[in-house]
């Protein structure tokens, strides 16, 4: 094995964990691996022998070419309150393969990286890197042109931002499944008051169409009921199977076989307190959505 292969195997040892990092950082499975190929074209390009921890060296240059990506999109977008649903993560309900399972891991829901993407880039920079990955501030300052009590004061606020909006699932996977088949099944009668006994007062649906109509927000128990009749059409019209969406139970919906969304839930204390809703045919096209074995 020459010096060139061996880096390359090196290299593949810290590949799962800095999609991972990436994931977090952009919330784009796409630009996710576009990040951790730069960060490969740039470890070729330097002399590895002058780095003493791989891994954190890699981490750190992934960080890097996050916070540029996202610098980037948020000059260029024209509409400052422009905004998307993350990307799901697709697993069967008895879990996915271990890559799938990293980018997920810590209850990485797309409620928590819906929140993320309300941070300033240099924010989430230091919350996913310190946070989620024990990266120390020392590390994290010189990536943000901060001194490291800045980057603590840069996490501090995400994390405040974060834990007053996120709220925490119900650690129970079956107590999840069965209120989600509540929901599903007040769904199919279309039945107001059913919904209701379901939905946290406070519940918060979002539903992703795609660039023409971009996302839209209903907040309450009401409001969201108040969809009873579109929910009926759902439930109805569509083959229905529950799958696991970032680790936390979800449904994805086909029509001959044909993928036509994906519904993320939030459930705490036996309530539904979030519903992510992906519509956009182009996004459904890109994720592992492939048809359970018969």
């Amino acid at each position: 094995m020459d010096a060139d292969d061996f880096l390359a195997d090196r290299f593949e040892e810290h590949r799962t964990h800095l999609k991972a990092v990436a994931y977090r950082m952009l919330g784009s499975l796409a630009e996710a691996e576009d990040a951790v190929q730069e960060s490969w074209l740039r470890l070729s390009r330097t002399d590895s022998g002058e780095i003493d921890n791989l891994g954190g060296w890699l981490t750190t240059v992934v960080g890097r070419v996050c916070l540029d990506m996202l610098r980037t999109r948020t000059s260029r977008r024209e509409d400052p309150l422009e905004q998307r649903l993350p990307d799901p993560v697709i697993s069967p309900e008895d879990g996915g393969d271990p890559e799938q399972q990293a980018l997920i891991a810590d209850s990485v829901g797309l409620a928590l990286l819906v929140v993320l993407e309300s941070l300033s880039p240099a924010e989430r920079l230091a919350f996913v890197l310190h946070d989620m990955f024990a990266v120390p501030f020392e590390q994290i300052a010189p990536i943000v042109d901060r001194t490291p009590a800045t980057a603590k004061k840069l996490a501090s606020r995400a994390r405040q931002r974060v834990r007053g909006t996120v709220p925490s699932p119900d650690p129970d996977p079956g107590r999840q499944r069965q209120v989600v088949d509540a929901f599903l099944a007040a769904a199919r009668d279309g039945d107001f008051e059913a919904l209701l006994g379901v939905l946290d007062p406070d519940v918060v649906m979002r539903v992703d169409i795609g660039a023409a109509a971009g996302m839209w927000t209903i907040s309450g128990a009401a409001a969201v009921a108040g969809e009873a009749t579109r929910f009926q059409r759902f439930a109805h019209a569509y083959t229905v199977e529950p799958v696991l969406v970032n680790g936390i139970v979800g449904l994805v919906s086909r029509e001959n076989g044909r993928p036509r969304s994906v519904l993320g839930f939030t459930v705490t204390d036996g309530r539904i307190v979030a519903v992510e809703i992906l519509t956009d045919p182009e996004r459904l096209a890109l994720l592992d959505l492939s048809a359970p074995a018969e």
